[in-house]
């Protein structure tokens, strides 16, 4: 029978970019995890942090180049959206990339303080302010423009958070602002319109009434996010159509206007037959941009993008052992594993998330067709599909068996509650961040240890 090795090659094919076998034993971008998992035991989350750097110097390229074939006039910015993970290490590895940032809610303020009080970023960075935004979030955003953060931009998603920025910005240059388009939601959503944004028929309008007369501020960025994300569909193409089209009959009345923030959303290799063709998207993207404003006789805008999952999912990932095999009838094999999908990859409980998944060790042995299992009590934590088959296939074997998900970086540790409780009061893993010497051999660093007792029990309140 065939090797688990021969197996996978035969389906999806292997190795692959950023996956190797050597000795019967998985690579990670040349990373040997046995070795790590000897070293450091499981469950282990880790983070590789040159593939968010190499993540946005490629996304930079493909614009730039998109930007010189289509003759574009209009320039490109990369933001990273802090939500997927705002870690400080994953923050600073992004920005040694000449990036700037896009926020969602208040504490992002501070963050940003912080960093340019270090020296890792400057105050005339571009800092887009998205979300519907509480009184304390507008008040750091304030509180930030009279501090000199010049390039801080509060992209207003109503039409009434206007009213605190007219009321305290006081600035010897006028306030630039962005305003968002509740964009149509997916044909299959319960719902026809984002909750988030201002009306798409009432942007100019409130534009005429609210902001035109006033010399304090002045619109310069026009921000919109199709839920879907970036994808070659017609529900896609369409409402980038309708968003652009807006933006030239706003710049008709609105000189000062000049950005478009197309949002987040480009995918990240989810699978082993992940197929998305970045070259080819964001040449169509930044060439029907243009096509658009030639229709509208409008110079076309600076791009602005806020990707976010795309920067930091394929930088991380998470080690189980398998703690136990189970024949639960004639067809149901499960692997237990020494972690629970709930607690620590909840995309995949809450949204059926698909990641790449691989096994550590054992290539050589013949494969078979299993269930992964959770350590928690919840009917709910398992694993039991990977997208490139419709099933999980592991290495047939009774040696020790350990087994890997990858890309797993954006937003998973903020959901999970990093250092809270955990369902079933499961431990947060140990936490590794991996960095490269310049003589090109790892830096390993233990960012935080597994969770223990006396932690949980003082969150709980049982000791002090």
């Amino acid at each position: 029978m065939q090797s688990y090795e021969e197996f996978i090659d035969l389906s999806v094919g292997f190795p692959q970019e950023g996956f190797e076998v050597y000795d019967d034993e998985l690579y990670f971008h040349d990373l040997n995890l046995m070795e790590m998992i000897e070293t450091y035991g499981t469950p282990l989350r880790f983070t590789y942090l040159p593939i968010i750097s190499k993540k946005i110097q490629q996304a930079k390229l493909l614009f730039q180049q998109a930007i010189i074939k289509n003759n574009y006039r209009g320039t490109y910015k990369y933001c990273y959206c802090t939500k997927s993970s705002h870690f400080k290490h994953i923050v600073e590895e992004a920005l040694k990339n000449e990036i700037h940032l896009e926020t969602s809610s208040a504490f992002d303020m501070p963050m940003i303080d912080a960093l340019e009080k270090k020296g890792l970023l400057n105050k005339e960075m571009t800092v887009i302010c998205n979300g519907f935004k509480t009184f304390q979030y507008k008040q750091y955003i304030i509180d930030m423009l009279h501090d000199g953060f010049s390039n801080i931009i509060p992209v207003l998603d109503n039409k009434e958070e206007f009213n605190i920025y007219d009321d305290e910005v006081e600035m010897s240059t006028p306030c630039n602002l962005g305003i968002r388009i509740a964009a149509e939601e997916q044909p299959d959503s319960q719902f026809y319109t984002s909750r988030l944004g201002v009306r798409i028929e009432d942007v100019i309008d409130f534009y005429y009434n609210k902001i035109e007369k006033n010399p304090n501020f002045r619109v310069k960025l026009l921000h919109f996010f199709i839920n879907s994300g970036i994808s070659d569909t017609p529900y896609y193409w369409n409402e980038l159509e309708k968003y652009v089209t807006l933006y030239c009959k706003f710049k008709k009345i609105n000189p000062d206007l000049d950005t478009l923030d197309i949002g987040g959303g480009m995918p990240f290799k989810d699978s082993l037959v992940f197929d998305f063709d970045y070259e080819y998207m964001v040449n169509e993207i930044v060439s029907r941009i243009k096509e658009i404003c030639a229709e509208h006789d409008v110079m076309e805008p600076d791009i602005i993008t806020e990707f976010g999952k795309y920067t930091v999912a394929e930088a991380s990932g998470i080690l189980y052992k398998v703690l136990g095999r189970k024949q639960q009838n004639d067809r149901e094999r499960w692997l237990m594993l020494d972690g629970s999908f709930i607690t620590n990859l909840p995309d995949v409980w809450a949204l059926n998330q698909k990641y790449v998944l691989l096994p550590i060790n054992n290539w050589d042995s013949e494969y078979e067709r299993v269930n992964l299992g959770g350590i928690t009590c919840d009917g709910q934590d398992y694993y039991n599909q990977e997208a490139h088959m419709n099933s999980v296939f592991m290495p047939k074997t009774r040696k020790v068996q350990y087994v890997g998900f990858f890309h797993t970086g954006a937003y998973q540790e903020v959901l999970s509650g990093y250092g809270g409780i955990h369902h079933c009061l499961l431990p947060s893993p140990k936490h590794v961040i991996i960095r490269r010497n310049r003589d090109e051999t790892f830096n390993f660093e233990v960012f935080g240890e597994e969770q223990n007792s006396k932690q949980v029990l003082k969150i709980l309140g049982y000791t002090t």
